[in-house]
């Protein structure tokens, strides 16, 4: 590429960043990245009663977690500012006023609105969706200043963009029927404009408009369901674009490393949150024990189980034990539960389903089992093996009320490991509360 690539990303600060907005700025980035371009924030804030200071501060939030950081922006400054567009209302006037001066436009009370001339085809080659044309004559004069002083959004986008060295637009789909407009403006004041990639629709499962029906749609309840950025990051890439071969699951250097424009799909892109849960359980699954940890510590507290009384080096020993169990940490923090403490144990297992006829048999198999020496998985493992076979029963019924006086639950990693793990005192102290060993 000859000049340095220039993308933007330009949320108006009206609500939270959106998963849509949220997969834009992520297209945006990958391209700025993976040619080493230049990635920008600006700030459509031009709708005066909704745009708010805390909303902005929120989308830049989602964008920092995503790991989406940006090369010039409101926060950082840059060589082409002001980057909030409520601070650069005398460039849209000084444009406005010129193509009214070359008799381009035309007042309207205070508005200033420009004259579509007929006869013009509107041509352009979207790196997506291929040659798009239209024709003037099916276009409204376009209002550029509105009666209240403020830029309309196909004027202001304009602007922007060339004064700002936009040399790539990646936007979603739904700004195609903008384009032509956008053309005209460039064509009038005499300006190049710049290439256009457009982005395929996020639709649910059922093919309809993505709205909350379909799950979250705000970049942080991803976060604080429990979804890890990498992970996000990786599911919205694979929304209209794929690596090259049919791996789902990558990191955020691979994905930059073979970004292109070219591959990125025209179909729909279908938001999937079982495929999201695949991918964010194979990214937990591959992290650092203790960056797990951090991750599914907060859920633990949130659910006030007694972090503190163990150590970090037991704690994320639990869930490496867990062997990649749990589709988000949220998940993670419920199914280990039983390592922090024996309460949330007692609170969901009673006991009452161990009949009669079976308890002094367990008591016996128990106690043994707490003899063993070293307290290890694989003894204990042999143990129950070998008693079973002596007095003719099955495993299943050794094993299992283990499971549930230990866990509460009926899947777990391997009962002796598990039991392994939380030690010979604290296995005797959870047999003994259900009668399964002389307390």
């Amino acid at each position: 590429m000859d000049k340095e690539v220039r993308v933007r990303f330009a949320p108006s600060p009206t609500g939270a960043l959106h998963i849509g907005g949220g997969h834009t700025a992520l297209f945006n980035w990958l391209w700025a990245r993976h040619t080493g371009g230049k990635f920008i924030l600006r700030i459509e804030d031009t709708d005066r009663e909704r745009s708010t200071k805390e909303y902005e501060e929120t989308i830049m939030s989602g964008m920092t977690w995503l790991g989406l950081d940006w090369d010039e922006g409101p926060d950082i400054g840059g060589p082409v500012g002001p980057y909030r567009q409520s601070e650069r209302l005398d460039i849209y006037r000084k444009y406005a006023e010129q193509l009214l001066e070359e008799g381009k436009a035309y007042m309207d009370g205070p508005a200033i609105i420009y004259k579509v001339p007929e006869g013009i085809t509107l041509a352009f080659d979207d790196i997506v969706y291929g040659h798009i044309e239209v024709k003037s004559e099916t276009l409204k004069d376009i209002v550029m200043i509105k009666s209240d002083g403020m830029p309309a959004y196909n004027y202001a986008v304009v602007i922007d963009d060339y004064t700002m060295g936009i040399n790539y637009v990646i936007r979603g789909e739904d700004h195609i029927s903008n384009t032509p407009k956008q053309l005209l403006l460039y064509k009038a004041l005499g300006w190049e404009p710049p290439q256009f990639a457009h982005l395929p629709m996020i639709l649910g499962k059922d093919k309809k408009k993505l709205s909350k029906r379909h799950g979250a749609t705000s970049v942080y309840e991803y976060r604080d369901m429990g979804y890890m950025p990498d992970s996000v990051f990786n599911f919205l890439a694979i929304l209209g674009w794929s690596i090259g071969d049919d791996r789902e699951v990558f990191s955020r250097e691979e994905a930059t490393k073979c970004f292109d424009l070219k591959r990125v799909n025209r179909r729909a892109a279908v938001f999937d949150m079982d495929k999201l849960n695949y991918i964010n359980q194979e990214h937990l699954k591959e992290l650092d024990p203790m960056v797990r940890l951090d991750m599914v510590e907060p859920f633990w507290k949130e659910a006030q189980l007694p972090v503190e009384e163990h150590t970090r080096e037991f704690l994320a020993g639990a869930l490496e034990l867990m062997g990649g169990r749990g589709r988000t940490a949220k998940e993670l923090a419920e199914y280990s539960d039983y390592f922090v403490s024996f309460e949330p144990v007692k609170a969901r297992y009673n006991g009452s389903d161990v009949p009669e006829e079976d308890k002094d048999m367990l008591r016996s198999f128990f106690g043994e089992l707490l003899k063993i020496d070293p307290w290890e998985a694989e003894p204990m493992e042999e143990l129950a093996r070998n008693w079973a076979a002596e007095k003719d029963v099955k495993m299943k019924k050794l094993a299992m009320p283990l499971r549930w006086a230990l866990t509460g639950v009926k899947v777990s990693p391997g009962i002796f490991e598990v039991a392994e793990y939380l030690g010979r005192d604290e296995v005797r102290q959870r047999l003994a509360h259900y009668g399964l060993v002389e307390a």
